[in-house]
C-alpha cells in the first residue's frame, strides 16, 4: 500500500494502531519528495535527518500513551519557508536570506511538535510571500502538479503542491491577500485561512502585519480542521493573537447545513469571472441548497475597491517590514562596498527580487510626506468601508458563498509579464484579509482543460466551525 495516498488523519489512524511505525512513514513520505520533486520543486528544504530523528522521539511518547489524544501524531507536515525553525534555514524564498536560521521556533511549530507532529521540510513560495504564482522564489519556481506547464498559485504555492503531489499530508502556509485559499484552489486541495488572531503570528516572517494569518493545507476539510485544532489558541507573544472560548474544530464536521443561510454577492459572479469557474460555484450553492441551505443572492458594498486598497495597505506594511533587512544583523551581505550606505543599497538591490522592490517602492511612495493622506489614509477609510459592508451581510447570512479565483491556474510565465494581472487575480481573496474574517477553499470541479476550481466559503469572525462544516457537508456529497 502507499501510504502517502492517505489522507493526514487515515495515517495517524494507523500509527496509533501500529500498522505502521513513524519512521516508515517518515521515509516513505521522503522517498516519494525524492521521486517527485525534482520536478515539481515544491521544497526549499528537505530535512531528512532531523525528520527520522523526531520520528523516533515521538513513536516513544506514541508508545508511551503520551499522545493518545494526538489525532495527527507521528503524521509529517510541510511547513512554508518564512516561518521561523529553531536551528533550520527560514529563506522566505529571498537570496537576502538564503543561509538565515533562527535561533526560536514560530509558536504553530512548537505547537505542531507537541502534538507529535514530524516536520519533514521548508517549501517553496514568492519570495516574502509577495506574489500569487510562486514564480518569484529566489531557490525557483514550483510547478503545479496537476499541470506542470500551470503555476501552482501563491504564495503558499510550494505547500499546495507538495500536498497536491503527495510530497506532504499537510502542509502551513502564510494568507496575506489569499495566499492559502488561491493555490489550494489552483491545485485541487483544501486550505483555510483562519479568523486573525486566532492562530499566532509569532515567528511568521511579516510581510503585511495588519493582513498576514498562518493556516492549514491538506487533502481534505477534516484533515484541515484537525491541523487548525492544533494550531489555533491564544499566545501571549502575540499582540494580535485573540482568545476565544472554543478552537475544538473538528467537532463542527458533523453537523449539517439545515437552516443555514447562504449569500452570494452578486459582483462575484459578474464580468472577469470564467463562465465555467461559475457554473461550478452555482451548482456547489445548489448542492448547500438541497441540504437544507437558504440561498440568496445580494450586493456586497464596496468590495469593487478591495484590490486597490489592499495593495497599497500591503505595499505600505511591507516598505515598513523589509527595512530590517539591510546587510548588518543577518542574510546576505554584498560583498564589494565602501562604506554604511554603500552596504544597504548594494546588499537590498541584489538581495532582493523585482517583485519586492516594486511592492516597497510603492510602499515607500504611499507612506510618503505628501502622499500620506492621498493613498495610504484613504485606503484605511476604504477597508473600514469594506468591513461594514460585510457586516451588514453578515446581519442576515451565516456564510457567503463564492469563487475562490477568477480563472483557474495560468500558464508559467504568463503573470510575471504583467504584474497587474496578477493583482487582478486575487479579487475574490483580499477582501478577507482587510477585514480579518475566516475563508476556506475547496475543489469543486474542474474546467475543460482539467484544471481544478476552487469554491471559497466566507465566515462571520471566529465563524470557522460554520464554514468548516458547511465545506464537510459538500465535500461529503462528491
Amino acid at each position: 500500500m502507499d501510504i502517502t495516498k492517505l489522507s493526514a488523519l487515515e495515517l495517524g489512524k494507523k500509527i496509533k494502531e501500529k500498522e505502521i511505525s513513524v519512521a516508515e512513514a517518515v521515509s516513505l513520505q521522503i522517498d516519494k519528495i525524492k521521486e517527485r520533486d525534482g520536478e515539481y520543486n515544491c521544497y526549499i528544504s528537505v530535512l531528512e535527518e532531523s525528520a527520522l530523528s523526531e520520528a523516533e522521539e515521538v513513536q516513544k511518547r506514541i508508545d508511551s500513551g503520551e499522545l493518545a489524544d494526538a489525532p495527527l501524531a507521528g503524521v509529517p507536515v510541510a511547513v512554508k519557508d518564512n516561518i521561523c525553525t529553531k536551528g533550520i534555514k527560514t529563506t522566505c524564498g529571498s537570496k537576502i536570506l538564503h543561509n538565515f536560521i533562527p535561533p526560536y521556533n514560530a509558536t504553530v511549530v512548537e505547537r505542531l511538535r507537541a502534538q507529535g507532529a514530524v516536520i519533514i521540510g521548508k517549501t517553496n513560495m514568492d519570495e516574502f510571500a509577495m506574489g500569487s504564482t510562486t514564480e518569484t522564489s529566489y531557490f525557483g519556481i514550483t510547478k503545479n502538479p496537476r499541470n506542470t506547464e500551470r503555476v501552482p498559485g501563491g504564495s503558499s504555492g510550494g505547500s499546495a503542491a507538495a500536498v497536491a503531489a503527495e510530497e506532504a499530508f499537510y502542509a502551513l502556509g502564510s494568507d496575506t491577500g489569499g495566499s492559502i485559499r488561491q493555490p489550494s484552489a489552483f491545485c485541487g486541495v483544501t486550505g483555510i485561512k483562519p479568523t486573525y488572531g486566532t492562530v499566532s503570528r509569532y515567528g511568521l516572517v511579516a510581510y503585511a502585519s495588519s493582513l498576514d494569518q498562518i493556516g492549514p493545507i491538506g487533502r481534505n476539510v477534516a484533515d484541515c480542521a484537525a491541523a487548525l485544532d492544533i494550531i489555533s489558541g491564544h499566545d501571549k507573544r502575540d499582540s494580535t493573537s485573540v482568545p476565544t472560548e472554543s478552537y475544538d474544530y473538528s467537532k463542527a464536521l458533523g453537523g449539517d447545513v439545515k437552516g443555514m443561510k447562504i449569500g452570494i454577492p452578486k459582483g462575484y459572479l459578474g464580468s472577469g469571472l470564467s463562465e465555467e469557474i461559475k457554473t461550478s460555484i452555482l451548482e456547489a450553492a445548489r448542492v448547500l441548497e438541497r441540504q437544507g441551505a437558504s440561498i440568496e443572492e445580494f450586493d456586497l458594498d464596496a468590495v469593487e475597491y478591495a484590490i486597490p486598497a489592499y495593495y497599497v495597505i500591503a505595499s505600505a506594511e511591507a516598505s515598513s517590514n523589509l527595512s530590517r533587512y539591510d546587510g548588518i544583523k543577518y542574510g546576505y551581505r554584498t560583498e564589494d562596498f565602501e562604506g554604511l550606505q554603500e552596504v544597504y543599497k548594494k546588499t537590498r538591490s541584489e538581495g532582493f527580487g523585482n517583485e519586492v522592490k516594486r511592492r516597497m517602492m510603492i510602499g515607500a511612495f504611499v507612506l510618503s510626506s505628501g502622499y500620506y493622506d492621498a493613498y495610504y489614509n484613504k485606503a484605511l477609510r476604504v477597508k473600514a468601508l469594506i468591513k461594514e459592508g460585510f457586516d451588514r451581510a453578515f446581519d442576515k447570512f451565516d456564510i457567503i458563498l463564492g469563487p475562490t479565483a477568477p480563472a483557474t491556474a495560468p500558464k508559467i510565465g504568463e503573470s510575471l509579464s504583467d504584474p497587474l494581472q496578477m493583482y487582478l487575480g486575487d479579487i475574490y481573496t483580499v477582501s478577507v484579509n482587510l477585514t480579518g474574517l475566516p475563508a476556506i477553499s475547496l475543489p469543486c470541479g474542474v474546467d475543460k482543460q482539467g484544471l481544478p476550481i476552487g469554491l471559497q466559503l466566507i465566515g462571520k469572525h471566529f465563524g470557522e466551525k460554520d464554514i468548516l462544516k458547511a465545506a464537510y457537508r459538500f465535500e461529503q456529497t462528491r
